[in-house]
């Protein structure tokens, strides 16, 4: 299927002209702005962290996690010599933890290597796909570089009346893009497109205070209510568990750093699927391998994922003796277990830790989860 709009597109220097003089009036102060919007930026490792840090995180969430990493990561070289656990550590709740391993190797290269010369230097390190290479390009280093997410294609196809998805024609839009970030400023440009979308331009817009409405063509046939077409989302897949943290004399049971998966690079706690715990669902305390002195649980929570929802049932057991390890788990010093870096559900149950004990009965059902991580 073709698009709607005759090409080639109306003039982008002309189109886009008002957003400049409009962006300087409302831009918000974050803290990896320049305050130069003319000139290369000072700090491009600042650009380059708050551009992985916003991949699919809102703005809001990310400036106190910037504010952190850039204190105690100042610049690349010091992102390069740190530990693993420190950074995901302070990489801790903002999700999509691949961010941070990529964003440390990107470091290393940059620190060892220096900055690229062009786009396709930035598009060949760790964790930089085409928008998040060219928002580093038009920010850091002034280059008319056209970046194209979410919101740059529903600005773009209410502006020229894109019927079908605009990430179809994304090629088409990014050179019909770059005469406007060379005539207007790349940095400037970029940004004042990202603000337009991520403020009057949402999903559900306000066209009255726009001011690209007059050029709007959306705007002008009504349109702008099916454009850009909402997409069909796959459905999450749902599971169930129990989330288990076991307390020995030796310290916490937990599973050590993945490589790769959901939770890479953090510590977590052993679980089972509901179901899988019906096995030792009929085991009394009396009746498990090892004797347990306290058992403990806590209401569930749904925790949710890009694509995965998990309802989750938090509970604990204290051991009376030393335990082995069951094979991928390990255990860890009660006085490290407050540094260790988590994912926001791990922490959750951590959380839960520090809480004055229930005592309450745990039900065979939750018995049988317990034996079923220690066998």
């Amino acid at each position: 299927m073709g698009f709607t709009v005759s090409m080639p597109f109306p003039d982008s220097k002309t189109l886009l002209a008002p957003l400049a003089p409009w962006f300087e009036q409302v831009k918000r102060t974050l803290p990896w702005r320049s305050g130069n919007l003319d000139r290369p930026h000072a700090d491009p490792y600042a650009v380059l962290v708050s551009e992985v840090m916003l991949q699919q995180t809102q703005v809001a969430t990310v400036i106190p996690y910037f504010l952190r990493w850039m204190a105690r990561f100042p610049d690349l070289a010091a992102l390069a010599a740190a530990g693993e656990d420190e950074i995901h550590g302070f990489w801790a709740g903002l999700g999509y933890y691949r961010r941070a391993r990529n964003l440390q190797l990107a470091a290393a290269i940059l620190a060892r290597e220096g900055w690229p010369a062009d786009l396709e230097g930035l598009l060949a390190l760790p964790g930089l796909g085409p928008y998040t290479a060219a928002a580093v390009a038009a920010q850091a280093f002034q280059w008319p570089t056209p970046a194209l997410d979410g919101n740059a294609f529903r600005v773009t196809a209410r502006l020229l009346g894109l019927e079908d998805d605009p990430r179809r024609a994304a090629p088409a839009l990014r050179a019909w893009l770059e005469p406007a970030l060379a005539a207007h400023g790349p940095s400037r440009l970029t940004q004042a497109i990202m603000e337009l979308g991520a403020t009057l331009c949402a999903p559900a817009p306000d066209c009255r205070a726009c001011p690209l409405n007059p050029a709007c063509r959306a705007h002008r046939e009504g349109s702008t209510g099916r454009i850009p077409p909402a997409l069909p989302r796959a459905r999450p897949k749902e599971t169930e568990l129990y989330l288990v943290a076991i307390e020995s004399p030796d310290g916490w049971l937990l599973r050590p750093p993945a490589k790769r998966g959901l939770l890479a690079g953090l510590w977590s706690w052993p679980w089972v699927l509901a179901g899988a715990a019906g096995a030792g669902a009929g085991a009394a305390e009396g009746g498990l391998p090892y004797r347990a002195v306290e058992g403990r649980a806590w209401p569930g929570w749904v925790q949710v994922y890009t694509h995965l929802r998990q309802t989750i049932h938090p509970l604990a057991l204290r051991l009376e003796a030393p335990r082995a390890a069951p094979e991928g788990l390990c255990w860890v010093g009660a006085e490290t277990l407050a540094a260790l870096a988590m994912g926001k559900r791990d922490q959750r149950l951590r959380g839960h830790l520090e809480q004055p004990a229930s005592f309450l009965p745990l039900g065979a059902e939750e018995w049988g989860a317990a034996l079923a991580v220690l066998n």
